[in-house]
């Protein structure tokens, strides 16, 4: 899958430390990871980020997972109840950093599992997958302490790579947050060139921030202050 690489062996000794957390998650023991194997998933997984589409056209049957926030035994529940890859194909929304205990670990599984199976394991861009936000909620923090900043800038160069939104079965289009004003046609959403921050305004901002409203008509401005929320007249007619 390109010019960088990952040892096979070194691979699957990752995800078999990171999955042996399963007999100990009560502890609240962390998996010990290196600088060196985090460097190498990043720089792998942004690669394959990069050489597929910024709206991944996928076929069902696939598992649509929500925001994990590093909540890692939850991650580990999911692949448990649902099977693991490549048995199993998924599709994550976003946010696997910030406000949980175990952000690295749920990120490092990720990041290696779509290494060893990138056609079976598809991970999205969430508004939490942006240094601007990941400084803030615990990420940044979690990097710090446990490794250093420059650690987290190498997931930052990362996150900047992820592709955006999905479309299953030419039927049902996802990404972690909503409708953009500004989206017209897909065409637009795979026109979104990486490596890229998440701007403050605009379709790549919306698909990770807007939020669908129930009580509202077309286009309102969000409670959050970034982005908007929309109707269901504007998810019928998109």
């Amino acid at each position: 899958m390109g010019s960088v690489t990952m040892d096979p062996a070194v691979l699957d000794n990752t995800i078999c430390r990171l999955l042996e957390f399963k007999q100990e998650r009560t502890g609240g023991k962390q998996v010990q990871l290196m600088e060196g194997e985090i460097r190498q998933l990043c720089t792998v997984a942004r690669e394959i980020f990069i050489q597929q589409p910024t709206l991944l056209e996928l076929e069902a049957p696939i598992k649509i997972c929500g925001d994990i926030h590093g909540q890692y035994v939850d991650l580990l529940r999911i692949f448990e109840y649902g099977g693991f890859p490549p048995s199993v194909n998924y599709l994550f929304l976003g946010d696997y950093v910030d406000r949980g205990k175990q952000s690295l670990e749920t990120i490092c599984l990720l990041l290696a599992y779509k290494i060893k199976y990138p056609d079976n394991l598809f991970l999205l861009r969430g508004n939490h997958e942006c240094a601007s936000i990941n400084r803030i909620y615990g990420f940044y923090d979690e990097c710090k302490r446990r490794f250093n900043v420059k650690v987290w800038r190498i997931f930052t160069e990362c996150f900047n790579c992820l592709p955006v939104a999905a479309l299953i079965d030419d039927k049902i289009l996802c990404m972690h947050g909503g409708l953009s004003p500004d989206l017209t046609n897909l065409d637009q959403i795979r026109a979104l060139t990486r490596p890229t921050d998440v701007p403050d305004t605009g379709l790549l901002c919306d698909l990770l921030w807007s939020d669908p409203g129930r009580d509202i008509k077309g286009w309102g401005m969000s409670d959050r202050g970034v982005s908007f929320t929309f109707g269901p007249d504007e998810s019928l007619t998109s």
